[in-house]
């Protein structure tokens, strides 16, 4: 099953993958962690991108799709895939098309803009390892510190409120309207955010089986 999710910032699009991943065994495929890794295998796509990040710049639409193309060749996706945070505006998603790939299902995780701002200004993470905590959902034993290392906790620039503003201002203008994109293709499902993680994950499975 090809799938697309879609969803503001702080949704839970990642999160949802994660689950979606281990309960249907397909790769979960974010724009980051492609372009990450397609920089630093050097690969043609990896190379042009890393050119405009170098010069500061954002990753034209082409780049981006040729290093889906590439991540999308590769075995683990011959049964499936999840697609979270691509496409990210309509000409992606029409280049997508162009390029011939099968989506079967475009799911769009609705959340309240309060409840985003809840959840994002509330997120710390590890600057040693990473690892994700929230004040009130997910607090760690020690505040301010990380239970897997003991590294310290921080807000990240992404969860800071400016920021989080600017990232909903982009998101209603550029990645809103796939919305209505895959709703006239007959490929929509609009999946109500749950109060818990695993309340989320029972609608994202009963959409799948509509």
């Amino acid at each position: 099953m090809n799938l697309i999710l879609l969803g503001a910032p702080g949704a839970g699009k990642g999160t949802q993958a994660e689950v979606l991943t281990a309960k249907l065994g397909i790769p979960a495929i974010s724009t980051g962690n492609i372009l990450r890794a397609a920089v630093k295998e050097g690969t043609e796509m990896g190379l042009k991108a890393k050119s405009y990040m170098d010069a500061g710049g954002l990753v034209p639409d082409e780049v981006i799709i040729g290093i889906l193309k590439e991540r999308l060749a590769q075995p683990d996706c011959a049964k499936g895939f999840i697609l979270d945070g691509v496409p990210r505006t309509i000409a992606q998603a029409e280049a997508i098309e162009k390029m011939g790939i099968r989506i079967d299902k475009v799911l769009d995780l609705a959340v309240d803009e309060n409840v985003i701002f809840d959840r994002m200004s509330g997120r710390r993470v590890c600057e040693k390892c990473g690892a994700s905590y929230h004040v009130r959902t997910k607090p760690s034993k020690v505040e301010g510190i990380c239970d897997a290392c003991g590294g310290k906790l921080v807000i990240r620039k992404d969860d800071q409120p400016e920021t989080v503003r600017d990232r909903l201002k982009a998101y209603h203008a550029q990645t809103e309207p796939l919305i209505e994109f895959y709703r006239s293709r007959g490929k929509l499902a609009v999946v109500e955010s749950g109060s818990t993680v695993e309340a989320t994950t029972a609608e994202v499975m009963k959409a799948l089986e509509a």
